[in-house]
């Protein structure tokens, strides 16, 4: 079996595996790039494995005239700039110990020991440069039948890393089969391994979520994750119950994570996900919006087209209650339309009565549903 993106026959991609065998060792592509291409998705990372250590790894790139990057030189990893893209090039590797967090790594100079550090077995597949596949570990079958399983003894895996159980969670979203179901061995050991989300940092939770929820269906793996009982011990408070009716009712609508994650509800996610001021804000407009009875062209005309977009579809979702008609064109009539008084339109009035009848105006115009033309206000 051989890959056939456009990405593997870059001149820069093929300078780079050119430079690790002239200088007789492997260059083979590993993960998201071999899986990806097989499953006729884009490819965004070029990562590159090799037998070679990492400071012949900079060596080898120095000799071709390409710039070598100690980026992460003490676990193997040097990135090489060829024609100004960037190459991930990582010394074969074998786990010497593990915290459930980091690793402490000795390099190695055979495939199938890297492999079997890998944490997903569509994740251990590897390519040559000519685009051959390579498949250690029997990967292929499962990525043929987009069943996310872990690479040998799920509970051994999390151990090492308890990030991967969120990984688990996300990278069924994106490339499992939800005809299928998730994996029953993984998903228990997930369970099993609940206490050591714990050592995870919040800003690692907030980043697996903002991937997981951007998948085009994540409400089967959401399900999953509160089954397993990991949604509530990651965020307490939160139902998923009302994400499969958003994912439906957003059909033409481009996914947006923090509209996902609204649907959830929760206590307070802005700790437990490290959320941005921007977006701490904006989840607590959406929540206001939801439980509010304001019209799609008013939510429009306070929180802009998107937002307001995403609290009607989130207060149909949460409400069990359908789209109004003509809902779309509504909020984008209210997210063009501004208010017509200013205050030099009121000039008998100055100081606290200028405030109060601009307020006063206001809360009528909104009233009519954006209606009340500048004339109508003023009479």
């Amino acid at each position: 079996m051989k890959l056939h993106g456009a990405w593997i026959k870059d001149p820069a991609t093929q300078a780079v595996c050119a430079a690790l065998m002239a200088g007789g060792h492997q260059a083979l592509f590993v993960g998201g790039c071999v899986r990806n291409d097989l499953l006729g998705m884009p490819v965004q990372d070029v990562d590159i494995a090799t037998d070679a250590t990492p400071d012949r790894v900079m060596d080898l790139a120095r000799a071709a005239d390409l710039k070598p990057v100690p980026t992460g030189i003490d676990h193997g990893t040097v990135t090489i700039v060829a024609s100004g893209k960037p190459h991930e090039v990582t010394t074969f590797r074998r786990d010497v110990a593990t915290d459930g967090r980091h690793a402490t790594v000795a390099f190695s100079v055979r495939l199938e020991e890297d492999a079997a550090r890998r944490d997903f077995t569509m994740n251990a597949l590897y390519a040559r440069p000519d685009g051959t596949v390579v498949d250690p570990l029997g990967g292929l079958p499962d990525l043929r039948a987009r069943h996310l399983r872990f690479v040998g003894d799920p509970s051994a895996r999390i151990r090492e890393d308890y990030l991967r159980i969120l990984r688990f969670f996300r990278f069924h979203a994106w490339y499992g089969d939800p005809a299928k179901g998730i994996d029953a061995d993984g998903l228990a050991a997930c369970a099993a391994g609940i206490d050591g989300l714990a050592a995870l940092s919040r800003e690692r939770v907030g980043a697996e979520f903002r991937k997981l929820l951007a998948a085009p269906d994540p409400a089967p793996s959401v399900a999953s994750m509160a089954q397993s009982g990991v949604l509530t011990a990651l965020l307490p408070g939160t139902d998923h119950r009302a994400l499969a009716p958003l994912i439906h009712l957003e059909q033409g609508i481009p996914p947006r994570w923090l509209r996902r994650m609204a649907v959830l509800g929760g206590a307070d996610l802005t700790d437990a996900l490290r959320l941005s001021r921007a977006d701490s804000r904006d989840l607590a407009r959406l929540r206001d919006a939801v439980s509010g009875t304001l019209t799609p062209a008013v939510l429009g005309q306070q929180l802009g087209a998107d937002l307001a977009s995403d609290a009607m579809l989130l207060r149909a979702a949460m409400l069990e209650q359908p789209l109004p008609q003509h809902w779309q064109s509504e909020v984008a009539r209210g997210a063009q339309t501004r208010f017509p008084i200013t205050a030099a339109d009121l000039p008998n009035l100055v100081g606290p009565l200028l405030g109060q009848e601009l307020k006063r105006l206001e809360r009528a115009w909104l009233a009519s549903d954006l209606r009340l033309t500048k004339a109508d206000l003023l009479r």
